[in-house]
């Protein structure tokens, strides 16, 4: 498929007289999509009823005359104010029962349902007008669900809507559902935590001490649900009108709703890469990693996202919005380095990326992100980030095509698992997506091509499977891993509770021929690692293993740390990155896989017949008879023998 570039604009921000030549420098740049229209409900409708259309007709006739195809965007994510005179019960309560008010964006509760009908309403309006129209080819859902922490509310919509979830989940004569099996499931013997009626559960939070975590569970699955009804009514008023290919922005390292639920009703997977800004806070690295790539991003963090969505989109995924400069949000804010858009770019490309957009056009002198570099400076001077954009479009006439790699490894990611983790981490700091993440840099830094999976998936065909910290896995899900016929690396926690947040018996990881249980565990000090035997250390969190399973890692005083039966392989606690990356290694040459070494900050990505090299680094290095330039991307014809 060809690749192509894009942009994102506001032209309700500026006058029309300048919409033509914003249009003509677009084109002239290489640029293919723009994407409009996902934050002006006001412009669209200033007040109840009254649409005011006529501008935006205007903007997309404009952009299509140049050549330009639209994205339009739903704008649902930032409900005018009057909606709130109309609905004043509509926004959500954090955990602390504060009100998410009027004034920012995400101001809505996902189950409030009176705001679900003035949403079905205007996107209706949307796509009855434009579902036809020559140059509006794809359509995005609302913008960013779960940004600023918006998929969990605890307001009275939401307390009413999950107390008629938890009635279908558990069932009894008519719809009242059976309010015993709840107990049961949720074990409210303990502690006198039994309920008489579904009316008597409330949210869970602002409890005395940690409510169950049974609670919790079915509360985190009823909100990620709401988030995917919510996306699916959207999804469903814009394809009965239009044949364009539906999208929706997902953003990094959100575990709080299920992204491969959310794109079922979708065509297309999109995220929204900032690189700097998501190194500060985001990514789980030392100060001294994020102080040697705080103007270049962490080499992995990206191409985690990149595979994650290209599964959650069934293939088809995009870059929606892509950091051109500094950003205003993260604790600190530095420019990229001088070749950075890129080679962020490129690697988009290099794992399926049918389009990349740039966020944004012109940097806005006002509001809250007119600290938000574009391609533009706000006073319509190109702004460095436009160079590389441009000489990636030329780049892309000479080579459009990017072939899709056929991964030998694989990785598999749950988003049950992160609920389960943050209700029961057992440990301060211990996050499900960073262990998984740990994992995936681990066999990224061996040279490795990765599919992100879920359970579930077809997992025939792959060589090495990794599959860390699954909180809960299924029969049919143990029995995959296990038929594959791949080398597969489970643990820690693999199997830990059930689907009701209960310890199972017999005691986990219960892997059909793997000879192994977890006794005991125990949560770990930062400052008190456990050193292997091999180098490297277990980190925050350990398990005491029993078995007759063979003993392939050992703790400096010869305690079983890793194990393995034929081609499973249990690890036994968080192992920090010397561990991890010894431990893959090693499942590799058991697979016969090969591996390279790679120095720190180079990554290589395969794409049919297409190897990329990327140099993350401000340093030239040396890899497999390769002199790669600093902040550099290096495409050679794929060699099987590296």
């Amino acid at each position: 498929m060809k690749r192509t570039l894009g942009v994102c604009y506001y032209p309700e921000h500026w006058s029309e007289e300048v919409w033509t030549e914003d249009a003509r420098r677009m084109a002239e740049a290489g640029l293919t999509w723009v994407r409009i229209g996902e934050f002006a409900w006001s412009r669209l409708e200033p007040r109840p009823g009254t649409y005011a259309f006529g501008w935006l007709d205007r903007a997309i006739e404009t952009l299509g005359a140049a050549g330009l195809k639209v994205v339009l965007g739903t704008p649902t994510a930032t409900p005018p104010r009057w909606m709130l005179d109309r609905h004043p019960d509509m926004l959500a309560l954090d955990a602390e029962g504060r009100v998410r008010k009027f004034g920012s964006r995400r101001h809505y509760c996902f189950s409030h349902e009176g705001y679900r009908r003035e949403c079905a309403r205007i996107v209706t309006r949307l796509a009855e007008r434009y579902g036809r129209n020559r140059h509006v080819a794809a359509w995005q859902t609302d913008n960013e669900y779960g940004c600023h922490n918006t998929t969990l509310s605890y307001s009275a919509a939401a307390r009413d809507a999950f107390r008629n979830w938890l009635r279908a989940r558990y069932p009894g004569k008519g719809n009242d559902g059976d309010i015993e099996a709840l107990n049961d499931a949720w074990g409210n013997v303990f502690w006198s935590m039994e309920y008489s009626d579904f009316d008597q559960i409330e949210l869970p939070n602002l409890t005395v001490t940690e409510p169950n975590p049974s609670h919790v569970l079915d509360f985190r699955r009823f909100s990620s649900e709401q988030v995917v009804s919510f996306n699916r009514l959207q999804a469903e008023i814009i394809r009965a009108h239009s044949d364009a290919p539906i999208a929706h922005n997902y953003m990094g390292s959100i575990t709080d709703f299920d992204h491969f639920d959310t794109g079922a009703d979708l065509d297309i997977a999109s995220w929204d890469s900032y690189p700097l800004g998501f190194l500060v806070d985001r990514v789980p690295a030392t100060e001294g990693h994020r102080h040697a790539f705080e103007r270049q991003g962490d080499p992995d963090f990206q191409a985690f996202h990149h595979d994650l969505y290209r599964r959650a989109g069934k293939g088809r995924w995009w870059v929606m919005e892509q950091q051109p400069g500094p950003v205003n949000w993260a604790p600190y804010n530095p420019a990229p380095l001088p070749g950075m858009v890129r080679l962020w770019t490129w690697e988009a490309f290099a794992h399926g990326a049918e389009a990349v957009c740039y966020f944004r056009w012109r940097q806005a002198p006002m509001a809250q992100e007119q600290m938000h570099a574009g391609l533009l400076r706000p006073d319509s001077v190109e702004a460095p980030g436009l160079a590389e954009a441009a000489r990636v479009a030329e780049e892309l006439r000479e080579v459009p095509e990017v072939a899709a790699c056929a991964a030998e490894v694989a990785l598999v990611f749950d988003y049950t698992a992160a609920w389960a983790w943050e209700i029961q981490p057992h440990g301060k700091g211990l996050k499900y997506f960073d262990l998984a993440f740990e994992v995936y840099r681990a066999m990224r830094s061996l040279g490795l091509s990765i599919d992100i999976l879920r359970p579930g998936d077809d997992l025939s065909g792959y060589k090495v499977i990794c599959a860390p910290g699954l909180m809960h896995l299924s029969e049919s899900d143990k029995a995959a891993l296990t038929d594959s016929g791949a080398t597969v690396v489970l643990g820690p926690r693999t199997g830990a509770r059930d689907a009701t947040m209960r310890i199972p018996l017999p005691l986990p990881p219960d892997i059909p021929g793997l000879d192994v249980t977890v006794a005991m565990v125990e949560s770990l000090n930062p400052a008190s690692p456990i050193s292997l035997a091999s180098g490297g250390s277990i980190m925050g969190y350990r398990e005491v293993l029993e078995g007759a399973a063979r003993v392939l890692e050992r703790t400096a005083d010869g305690t079983a740390a890793v194990v393995g039966s034929g081609k499973l392989v249990y690890v036994g606690g968080w192992l920090d990155a010397t561990a991890w990356r010894r431990l893959i290694r090693n499942a590799c040459v058991d697979a016969e896989l090969a591996t390279i070494d790679l120095p720190a900050g180079v990554r290589r990505r395969f794409a049919g017949d297409q190897c990329f090299w990327f140099n993350y680094s401000a340093e030239v290095h040396s890899v497999a008879g390769l002199g790669l330039p600093p902040v550099s991307v290096t495409r050679t014809v794929r060699c099987a023998s590296v």
